[in-house]
C-alpha cells in the first residue's frame, strides 16, 4: 500500500483520524505525571509518608512497562479497537477509584489499574503502521508522538494550577473527564485496522521469538531506547542540577525544564514532513547526531568555565530535537520488521524504552551529588546518545550488506 486509506472523521467504518490517535497518546502521557505537584497534599490527605505516596509514580511506570508486553500480542490477536476501548474503560473506572479511595492502599491499587491507559499510547503507533508503509508511518508517528512529548512537560504545570485552586482531586477529575471524552471519540472514530489473526493469545505470545531473533528490530529498538534514555536521564537529573547547582527557584526551574519539549515538538514536525521523503534510517542517524552535538556543546561551555543555567537547559533543546527525529522513525522501523506483529513490536519496544528510561533516570539521580556539578548527567547523556548512533549504524550497515548479496 503506497497511500493512506480513506479516512472519514467520526466514522468507525474507516481508519481513525490522526487527531484521534494524537489524543489517545496524549491522554496516556497526561496520566503519567499531572498530579506530581499534588503529592504533598495527597500525603497529608491520606495521612501517610511521602515516600509511600511517591510509589504512585513508580508502580505506575512498572505496571505500564509490564502491560506493554501484553497489550501488543492481545491486539494482534483480537484487533486494535476492542483492546483500546477496553483499556480506556478500565482507566476510567480506576480514576473513579482514585477519586473516592478511602485510604492510601486503595488509592495505590487504583493507580496501578490506571496504567491500563498505556494501550492508547502503544496501539496508536501500531494503528499507524497498519494504515501506511514504513516511511509514511514515520511521518504520522511523528505527529502522534508529538503529544506524548509535550504533554508530560506541561502536565505538572496544569496539575499545579488545578491543585492550587481546587485541591489534589482536581487533576483526577480532569483525567476522568478526558478519559470519558477520549473513550467517546475512540468509539465513534476508531475503525479497526488489524484483522484478527485467528490465533490463540498463547500462540501470539509464542511469536515473540520471531521478533526477538530479528537483528533489525533490536537495532531500531535500541536506537529508540538509547536516544530516549538521554531524555529520561535528563528527567532524573535536571531537577537536581537546576536547584542544587544553579540555585533556581521552582517557578524558573519549571519554565526552563520544558526546553527539550520545544525541541521535541520541532523534531517531530521535521519527522512528520520529511521522513517519507528521506527514509527512516537517515532520519534516525541525523537525530542521534543532533543529540550528541547538543550534549557536547553543553560540555564544552562548562569546560571553558562559562556554563550557566541558560546554557545547560538551552542546549537540552538539541536533545529534544534529536529525539523528535529519532523516536518516531525508529518506532516505525521496528514496527515494520514484522508487519504482522506490529502490535507486539510496539509493546516490546515501548517496554524496552520505559524500562531502560526508568533505570537511567534513577542512575542519573544517584550519580549527581553535591559538588559534582552537571558532569555526571552530561556524561551519561553523551554515552547513551553515542550508543543510539551505534545501534542505527548497525542497521544501516546490515541493510547495505544484504543489498550487495
Amino acid at each position: 500500500m503506497s497511500v493512506a486509506p480513506a479516512v472519514r472523521f467520526l466514522d468507525r467504518s474507516t481508519p481513525p483520524h490522526i487527531v484521534t490517535l494524537i489524543l489517545l497518546s496524549g491522554l496516556a502521557a497526561l496520566a503519567m505525571n499531572i498530579f506530581l505537584p499534588s503529592l504533598p497534599g495527597m500525603t497529608a490527605y491520606f495521612d501517610t509518608d511521602y515516600s509511600l505516596m511517591q510509589l504512585s509514580v513508580a508502580i505506575y511506570l512498572g505496571v505500564n512497562a509490564c502491560l506493554q508486553l501484553v497489550v501488543g500480542p492481545m491486539s494482534d490477536q483480537m484487533g486494535r479497537r476492542p483492546v483500546i476501548l477496553g483499556g480506556l474503560v478500565i482507566f476510567i473506572l480506576a480514576t473513579l477509584g482514585c477519586l473516592f479511595a478511602p485510604n492510601v492502599t486503595v488509592f495505590l491499587i487504583c493507580r496501578m489499574a490506571q496504567a491500563a491507559v498505556v494501550v492508547a499510547m502503544v496501539l496508536s503507533r501500531a494503528v499507524v503502521r497498519d494504515m501506511v508503509p514504513q516511511d509514511q508511518a514515520a511521518s504520522m508517528i511523528g505527529y502522534v508522538t508529538m503529544g506524548m512529548a509535550v504533554v508530560p512537560m506541561i502536565g505538572p504545570m496544569i496539575g499545579g494550577f488545578l491543585d492550587e485552586i481546587w485541591g489534589w482531586k482536581a487533576s483526577f477529575w480532569l483525567l476522568l473527564v478526558a478519559g470519558v471524552a477520549t473513550l467517546w471519540l475512540a468509539w465513534r472514530d476508531l475503525g479497526e485496522t488489524k484483522m484478527r489473526s485467528g490465533q490463540t493469545l498463547l500462540r501470539q505470545f509464542q511469536d515473540y521469538p520471531e521478533l526477538i531473533r530479528a537483528p533489525r528490530f533490536w537495532g531500531y529498538a535500541l536506537a529508540a531506547a538509547f536516544a530516549s534514555g538521554a531524555f529520561f536521564a535528563y528527567l532524573g537529573g535536571a531537577p537536581f542540577v537546576g536547584s542544587e547547582v544553579f540555585g533556581l527557584q521552582p517557578a524558573l526551574l519549571g519554565l526552563l525544564f520544558g526546553a527539550p519539549a520545544v525541541g521535541y515538538f520541532a523534531g517531530n514536525g521535521i519527522s512528520g514532513r520529511y521522513s517519507a521523503r528521506v527514509g527512516v534510517n537517515r532520519m534516525v542517524l541525523w537525530g542521534c547526531w543532533v543529540n550528541i552535538v547538543g550534549v557536547v556543546l553543553s560540555m564544552l561551555v562548562f569546560a571553558m568555565g562559562q556554563g550557566s543555567a541558560l546554557s545547560f537547559f538551552g542546549f537540552m533543546t538539541f536533545v529534544g530535537f534529536g529525539n523528535g527525529m529519532t523516536i518516531p522513525n525508529s518506532t516505525a522501523g521496528m514496527l515494520s520488521v514484522r508487519p504482522h506483529l506490529a502490535g507486539t513490536a510496539s509493546g516490546l519496544g515501548g517496554a524496552i524504552m520505559i524500562g531502560g528510561g526508568a533505570g537511567l533516570s534513577a542512575l542519573a539521580g544517584a550519580l549527581l551529588q553535591p559538588g559534582t556539578g552537571p558532569w555526571p548527567l552530561l556524561w551519561l547523556m553523551l554515552i547513551t546518545s553515542i550508543l543510539g548512533m551505534v545501534a542505527i549504524l548497525m542497521v544501516i550497515r546490515r541493510e547495505e550488506r544484504l543489498r550487495l548479496v
